[in-house]
C-alpha cells in the first residue's frame, strides 16, 4: 500500500473511531413528554423534548434550548455546535400561535425547564448548573421564564435557581406575535406583563444577551435589548453582559452566539462550583 493511501486509510479509521466515540459517549433520547398529565391533544403533540447528555461524566451543566420561529413555527433541535461539548442539551417544543395564545407557550417553556430541574440528576447532571437559552422567539421565552417569577413558581421552582439566562436576539418588549393577538401592529412596541423589560429585577440570574449586528438584525432588536441590559444594570444587577455580533444578521447570528454561550456556561459553572 502506498504511503498516500496508508494515510488516507488511517485518517478514515480515526474519523470513524471519533464518530463511534461520540455516539458511545452521548445519550440522545427523543420526544420525551413534559406535559404527560395534560388532556389537551395539542399539548400532548407539541410538549415534547429531546435530551442529549454525556455518558462519561457526572455533575455536568445543562442548557435548555428553545427554537425560534416567531412563536408561529419551528421545531426542537440540538444545535450542532452544542454537541460533544461536555454539556447536556434539552431541546423543547412548545405550542404555537394561532392554535394557542399568550401565555400558553410561556407556560410550556416553564414546564420544560421544570422538567429539567426535576429529572436531569437522573442522567448525571447537576441541578445547580441548569442554563436556559434560545434563539429569537426562543430567546424571548428564555427571558420571560427567567425574569417573570410566576411561571416557574407554579412548579415549585424559583427562576433564581437557574444558573444563567442566555437569550439570542429575543424581544425585550412584548413579542410581536402577542401584539398581533391583541390587535396591535408589529411596529407599535409596548411594554406590559408579556415584556421581559416589565420584569427587570436586580436579583435575576446572570444574564448574557447576544444579538446580531444592529444594522442587520430585525428592526429595533439590538436597541431594545441594549436598553434592557442598561436597565438591569441601573436596578443593581451585577452580572449582565451584552454582545453584538458584527456582520451577523438575525438568522445566522447563532453561529457566532454558540461559542459565547459555551464560554459563559463554563465561566458561570466554575464560579458556582467554587462557592
Amino acid at each position: 500500500m502506498s504511503t498516500k493511501f496508508l494515510w488516507l486509510f488511517i485518517a478514515l479509521f480515526m474519523s470513524l473511531q471519533v464518530h463511534a466515540q461520540d455516539q458511545r459517549d452521548y445519550l440522545h433520547v427523543k420526544d420525551i413528554p413534559y406535559r404527560a398529565e395534560s388532556r389537551d391533544s395539542y399539548a400532548l403533540e407539541r410538549c415534547k423534548l429531546d435530551l442529549y447528555v454525556p455518558n462519561d461524566q457526572d455533575n455536568f451543566a445543562t442548557v435548555v434550548w428553545f427554537h425560534g420561529g416567531g412563536i408561529k413555527a419551528g421545531n426542537k433541535h440540538i444545535p450542532e455546535q452544542l454537541r460533544n461539548q461536555g454539556i447536556a442539551v434539552v431541546a423543547a417544543n412548545y405550542r404555537l400561535h394561532p392554535r394557542v395564545s399568550a401565555p400558553t407557550y410561556i407556560e410550556d417553556a416553564a414546564a420544560a425547564v421544570a422538567w429539567t430541574f426535576d429529572h436531569i440528576a437522573e442522567y448525571g447532571g447537576s441541578r445547580d448548573l441548569i442554563f436556559v437559552s434560545g434563539h429569537s422567539a426562543g430567546g424571548y421565552l428564555t427571558s420571560m421564564v427567567g425574569l417573570d417569577t410566576t411561571y416557574l413558581l407554579r412548579h415549585g421552582i424559583h427562576p433564581n435557581e437557574i444558573a444563567g439566562l442566555i437569550p439570542y436576539s429575543g424581544h425585550a418588549v412584548t413579542h410581536f406575535t402577542i401584539r398581533t393577538e391583541m390587535g396591535i401592529d408589529w411596529s407599535q412596541p409596548i411594554v406590559d406583563k408579556f415584556a421581559p423589560l416589565y420584569h427587570t429585577r436586580a436579583d435575576a440570574p446572570p444574564y448574557i444577551i447576544i444579538t446580531g449586528d444592529r444594522d442587520q438584525e430585525l428592526f429595533g432588536r439590538y436597541e431594545e435589548v441594549a436598553y434592557q441590559a442598561r436597565m438591569l444594570q441601573l436596578v443593581g444587577h451585577t452580572s449582565v453582559r451584552l454582545y453584538e455580533l458584527e456582520g451577523y444578521n438575525h438568522g445566522n447570528m447563532p453561529e457566532g452566539g454558540h461559542p459565547i454561550l459555551l464560554r459563559s456556561i463554563e465561566e458561570i459553572s466554575n464560579s458556582i462550583l467554587k462557592e
